[in-house]
């Protein structure tokens, strides 16, 4: 008898993170690739994040190089002795020239792309931007290399919530379509054993109460 995928040793297991809250959080910006930081609470929530993590064995800590997500990478590194690594293909999608726009702002501006985007929400690539397509076909790749560097090991990511969803979409074999049925809070935590042929979420959207 085959034994679960669960009881196997071979696990690859990925804490995977959301940046803390950012500062703007109450204006619904499009930040994309601008380089945002974080609030005194998003780095409370990052500081929660390490805790927890602080005696897992982690080996690699990786982020997107966006200031959002590099302290998040930092605070868990103290207490790992690893320098985090920062991977341009972690960023979070590219909102193009809507980029530093509220919703608001976008239907205001484009109001013709705006209702065209969420009636094609995984294949319409915004002006300058990208695609929920094309974000899978980057982060995916970059994911692929983790889990290989780290075959056995646990590993940190530092992301963003379209990337996370994205990530956890393809974990649970899910169409990008249901990419916003996923929900991923500020200073979130997920958690993914990766095997050879298949993957097991055993958390999502993990939020530690001391930072609710």
């Amino acid at each position: 008898m085959s034994s679960s995928p669960r009881n196997s040793s071979l696990a690859t297991r990925v804490f995977l993170v959301r940046h803390g809250e950012v500062v703007n959080h109450g204006e619904f910006r499009y930040n994309g690739h601008i380089d945002i930081d974080i609030t005194e609470r998003g780095l409370k929530q990052m500081e929660a994040v390490a805790e927890r993590l602080k005696d897992e064995p982690v080996k690699g800590i990786y982020s997107s190089g966006l200031v959002r997500t590099v302290k998040g990478a930092e605070e868990i590194a103290r207490h790992h002795n690893i320098k985090p690594v920062s991977d341009e293909r972690l960023k979070e999608l590219s909102a193009g020239r809507w980029d530093g726009l509220t919703f608001a702002e976008v239907q205001e501006r484009f109001p013709d792309e705006a209702h065209i985007r969420f009636e094609d929400l995984v294949n319409y690539r915004i002006k300058e931007g990208e695609s929920l397509r094309d974000l899978e076909g980057r982060v995916i790749p970059a994911l692929t290399d983790i889990i290989e560097r780290h075959k056995g090991e646990s590993a940190a990511i530092v992301a963003h919530g379209g990337v996370n969803r994205v990530i956890l979409c393809n974990a649970m074999n899910l169409r990008l379509e249901n990419f916003f049925r996923i929900e991923q809070d500020y200073g979130c935590l997920n958690i993914i054993d990766f095997y050879e042929n298949t993957a097991v979420v055993k958390l999502i959207n993990g939020i530690l109460s001391e930072v609710l």
